[in-house]
């Protein structure tokens, strides 16, 4: 009866949350604490009613799902790895594209560990050690769950055709003045907004380009330059060229329009990995803005969201070190206390 409560307690809870603001990461972590006790619900109600062929089922579900475990982690790890090399070889060899790559031998390094402290015959410590690495990924690997559940659910704004303003954040450029395809799919998918909502309405929405400036390159011209070039009249474009990052997109963002009226409905235009990301930093610089994404070639997806991720810890990283340094006590004081997982 438990597991029923706080199965509908934590999906209450998400759909309140959601109501109130869909831009937190709280909202996918609260889901996927939601979605575990209602697996486990199911489960439960499974074996509790004692149908032999219900049970049957379940059981074989159960022990093929823990069978397949290793599998699938090291498929993981495999496509990571492939997938870090694909990027070297499409987006050039920088540290950031080399992520699924570091992440995948990562996972293979946990692996063999992990095997070695079963077949081992020795050190406690060594045993506890390893209890705490696997802790501290099951810790990081709800954090990512809840974020990909967070981001997932961001990517289905359906915004009304009746905006003031649509924000297109800016990226790096090629060349320090050509617009690359990334920026491109985002300033695209402003237009094509911007194009229904005219259909649909008669009404034009003004774009802010936001893009500060970085080396040897002026971002906000070289957006303008492209939605010229793409039809829209000039008269409809407002450059923001102060920003170097996405909270600054916003909050300067946010002043231009400000001044412009004293009320308005605005959007704003990013790729659709970071749509999410950018949302909560337009709820942290004061703007009901909602996104709307643009797509992205499928090989780039892992290597984004998991920059996006790591961006996001980061931006909570004070409640994680608590969280962590409460984790690293509880494993000090098992060591004191002489536990050993060997």
């Amino acid at each position: 009866m438990v597991i029923y409560l706080l199965a509908a307690f934590f999906l209450l809870l998400f759909i309140v949350l959601s109501i109130i603001d869909r831009r937190r990461i709280s909202n996918g972590i609260v889901l996927t604490i939601a979605l575990f006790f209602s697996l486990l619900s199911v489960v439960y109600v499974t074996f509790a009613k004692g149908n032999e062929l219900l049970v049957s089922i379940m059981g074989t579900v159960l022990l093929l799902l823990i069978i397949l475990i290793p599998f699938f982690v090291i498929g993981i790890a495999t496509m990571l790895i492939v997938n870090g090399r694909l990027m070297l070889k499409r987006e050039g060899r920088k540290l950031a594209n080399m992520l699924p790559l570091f992440i995948g031998l990562g996972i293979l390094v946990l692996i063999i560990m992990w095997f070695g402290s079963i077949l081992k015959t020795g050190s406690p410590i060594l045993g506890l050690a390893i209890v705490f690495v696997v802790a501290l990924v099951g810790y990081f690997s709800f954090l990512f769950l809840s974020f990909l559940l967070s981001t997932f659910l961001y990517q289905f704004n359906f915004p009304r055709y009746n905006q003031d303003f649509l924000i297109v954040l800016g990226s790096g450029l090629i060349g320090g003045d050509r617009v690359p395809p990334l920026l491109a799919s985002r300033l695209n998918r402003a237009i094509k907004f911007h194009e229904k909502q005219y259909l649909k309405k008669g009404k034009r929405a003004t774009f802010i380009v936001s893009g500060g400036q970085g080396a040897n390159e002026t971002i906000s011209e070289a957006m303008r330059a492209y939605l010229i070039e793409k039809g829209i009249d000039e008269n409809f474009i407002i450059m923001e060229d102060k920003s170097v990052n996405t909270l600054q997109n916003m909050k300067f963002s946010k002043e231009k329009m400000d001044a412009i009226m004293p009320t308005y409905n605005s959007l704003f235009a990013t790729n659709n990995f970071h749509l999410f990301r950018a949302g909560i930093y337009a709820r942290k610089a004061g703007l009901k803005s909602q996104g709307i994404g643009a797509k992205t070639a499928l090989y780039y997806m892992p290597n984004a969201l998991i920059r996006e991720f790591i961006a996001i810890t980061v931006m909570y990283k004070k409640a994680h070190m608590i969280l962590l340094g409460i984790l690293v006590l509880f494993f000090v004081f098992l060591a004191i206390m002489g536990v050993t997982f060997s």
